[in-house]
């Protein structure tokens, strides 16, 4: 791995690649941070960017409480058995099956319908739970 910081104007770049070496060099009077860590080919930028930050917060704890009930009631889990946000599917004795039956007990109880990819990426009763109060969202926008 070869890793380069410099500030100033000059930066360069050696990289050992099978069967060839790769040069690259650049002038700028901006500091810069390259690492061709994994990779054949490196790319950056100096220019300025803006950058986009999405914010998620956990979901609600009367939702994620609900899903617990649905995820208990569908695996038929006894009313003593502690089911949690950080409960997955698969250590509760969920089934692919099994998973599909709480996703659409899910979207029976809360009116809404999962995107199959997103459905498919469900693995905690936290997870359905953040991805439900998303839905909610996006639906009342």
């Amino acid at each position: 791995m070869a890793t380069n910081a410099i500030a100033g104007t000059s930066i360069s770049v050696f990289s050992l690649l099978p069967q060839r070496l790769a040069f690259n060099s650049i002038s700028s009077t901006r500091s810069a941070l390259i690492s061709n860590f994994g990779r054949k080919n490196v790319s950056f930028s100096l220019q300025p960017r803006s950058i986009c930050l999405k914010i998620s917060c956990a979901a609600k704890p009367e939702t994620v409480d609900k899903v617990c009930k649905i995820v208990k009631k569908q695996l038929a889990i006894p009313g003593d058995t502690k089911v949690t946000g950080e409960s997955k599917f698969a250590a509760l004795g969920a089934d692919s099956l099994d998973t599909v039956e709480i996703v659409m007990g899910l979207e029976e109880e809360f009116g809404i319908n999962f995107e199959e990819e997103s459905a498919q990426s469900i693995t905690t009763v936290q997870e359905a739970a953040n991805l439900i109060e998303e839905i909610i969202q996006k639906k009342s926008s």
